[in-house]
């Protein structure tokens, strides 16, 4: 059975809010930018939305950063880069893998690959400055 949920114009603007941006926001920035807007709205609400929004494939989780979970609502195959550091979230476009990759991944976990999470960790250009010795 379908899941039909009435119009919201929050839900909207909740969405709207998350294709607007490429900072990978939390919940949290997302309730912080539309709040003015709306002052009625609530953070439970952002996260009900932002869950229903992930469950349905209209936006994705790139997991906990800096203890906070960081969406994207750039849902087509890409990369992420995350700073140790800062926790700085950029988006790395990049082909698919291989085949023979996800054939392996599929193999070695004896199952079938049906989607896949590419994310690099360092040090982003400016804590790397930060962290060089100054001569």
């Amino acid at each position: 059975m379908e899941n039909k949920r009435k119009h919201s114009r929050k839900r909207d603007a909740i969405l709207d809010c998350m294709r607007n941006t490429t900072c990978h926001p939390t919940a949290e920035w997302v309730y912080q930018q539309l709040k003015p807007i709306y002052p009625d709205l609530s953070l439970g609400t952002v996260y009900r939305n932002l869950a229903m929004f992930k469950e349905t494939g209209t936006i994705q989780s790139i997991g906990v950063v800096g203890g906070l979970e960081r969406y994207d609502a750039q849902v087509k195959p890409h990369a992420h880069f995350i700073c140790t550091c800062c926790g700085k979230v950029e988006d790395l476009p990049m082909a698919a893998p291989a085949p023979a990759l996800l054939e392996d991944a599929g193999r070695l976990a004896e199952a079938t690959v049906t989607g896949y999470q590419l994310q690099f960790t360092g040090l982003c250009s400016g804590c790397n400055k930060k962290s060089e010795p100054k001569n």
